[in-house]
């Protein structure tokens, strides 16, 4: 059988589908922990006033924001984005990680490892970005 290339921004949405998927996984199945639930209903949380909710969708609507850049921008500057935003996710995947080692967030390292994995994938594919279209 033969395989396709696929071309390195298809490959970059892909990764940060996966990402955001991830993410959303995380934090939905955060809300079957222990407490989590009655925390939110008595505003308990990191989240608890409009100023960090919004700093929070700051952070959160780059992953989703970068599967529509990676197919549309052109290459030069959508390498560059891919760079800098999979850099920054990695690192903060990797600081949730080792903040979340206990038993009941176990399924949090885990994801964020994946989490850390896909969006250094995409720092390597945006680097390894093919000059032309001669380049494999």
């Amino acid at each position: 059988m033969k395989d396709f290339e696929i071309n390195v921004k298809i490959k970059l949405a892909g990764l940060w589908t996966a990402a955001t998927f991830c993410y959303l996984y995380g934090d939905y199945f955060e809300l079957y922990t222990p407490g989590k639930v009655d925390s939110l209903i008595r505003g308990e949380n990191v989240l608890h006033s409009p100023m960090a909710l919004f700093a929070a969708s700051l952070i959160m609507v780059i992953p989703p924001l970068m599967i529509v850049v990676s197919l549309l921008v052109k290459p030069v500057l959508n390498k560059w984005l891919n760079i800098v935003f999979g850099s920054l996710f990695t690192l903060m995947m990797i600081l949730i990680a080792f903040g979340s080692l206990t038993p009941w967030f176990i399924f949090y390292v885990f994801l964020a490892i994946i989490e850390s994995i896909l969006t250094a994938l995409v720092v390597w594919s945006a680097l390894n970005w093919p000059r032309n279209a001669t380049d494999s």
